[in-house]
């Protein structure tokens, strides 16, 4: 159910390219005999928020998602971040400005649950929040100290809502209490949105390599809904097993 207060025209788009370093192709990787961008395109039409998109600068990907009846963008391939690639296939698919409310779902979540899309708009009832993303409680220490996991710092709201104030690949904040693995997926504000990819790249951004710094260097307001569960993110060929292990009949 959407929440009472969010603008209702929603467009989800999920950015997808060939090039990724560590899983080469990863889009179409074969998962129980269907492309992973299909398994993730099937998960937002789940959600049954608005319409979805995949942009990408692949005919091979676009072709996959068209043959299962979804609809695709070709975009840019100079890209520099995923946000760029959505702005561009929002502002070609849409031009008439529709879509109030922009999600950034990532191609690479193949199990993701479709509530949490519904979870991550939910902020966005608060008129001043510019962007909205999702968290979920560090359990594991390993991941306490992985700097591949990031982690979101923010000021609590509610019991399940943070305002954030930092995101950082470090352990943070120290002392006693939960740290939050903060989970890519993005709502934006359309202003927010063409706010955002017209930014320069910011120092902070540059430093830890994570573009959602670029906000809140700019003064954007980025709240956070917590969730009690983080979607396998497939970015190695053992994340890729794993996904056909959780995926198998």
């Amino acid at each position: 159910m959407i929440p009472t207060d969010v603008p209702q025209n929603i467009l989800i788009v999920i950015p997808a390219r060939m090039q990724a370093t560590r899983l080469p192709g990863k889009p179409l990787a074969d998962i129980g005999g269907v492309p992973m961008i299909v398994h993730v395109w099937r998960r937002a039409m789940a959600a049954e928020l608005g319409q979805v998109i995949v942009a990408t600068d692949s005919q091979e990907i676009a072709s996959a998602v068209e043959s299962a009846g979804g609809s695709a963008v070709l975009t840019r391939a100079d890209h520099e971040s995923g946000s760029d690639r959505v702005f561009e296939a929002v502002t070609k698919s849409d031009p008439a400005r529709k879509a109030s409310t922009i999600v950034n779902l990532q191609g690479d979540l193949p199990t993701l649950d479709p509530t949490l899309v519904t979870r991550c708009i939910a902020p966005l009832e608060t008129s001043d929040v510019d962007i909205a993303t999702l968290a979920a409680v560090i359990g594991n220490d390993e991941e306490r100290t992985n700097p591949n996991v990031v982690k979101v710092v923010g000021t609590p709201l509610a019991e399940d809502h943070l305002r954030a104030l930092y995101f950082t690949r470090a352990t943070a904040p120290s002392g006693e209490g939960p740290l939050y693995h903060h989970i890519g997926i993005y709502a934006y504000r359309r202003p927010s949105l063409e706010r955002f990819v017209a930014l320069p790249q910011s120092p902070l951004e540059k430093r830890e390599k994570l573009e959602q710094l670029r906000a809140l260097e700019a003064g954007m307001r980025i709240d956070v809904t917590v969730v009690d569960t983080v979607p396998l993110g497939v970015d190695t060929p053992a994340d890729l097993e794993r996904a056909r292990r959780l995926l198998a009949p």
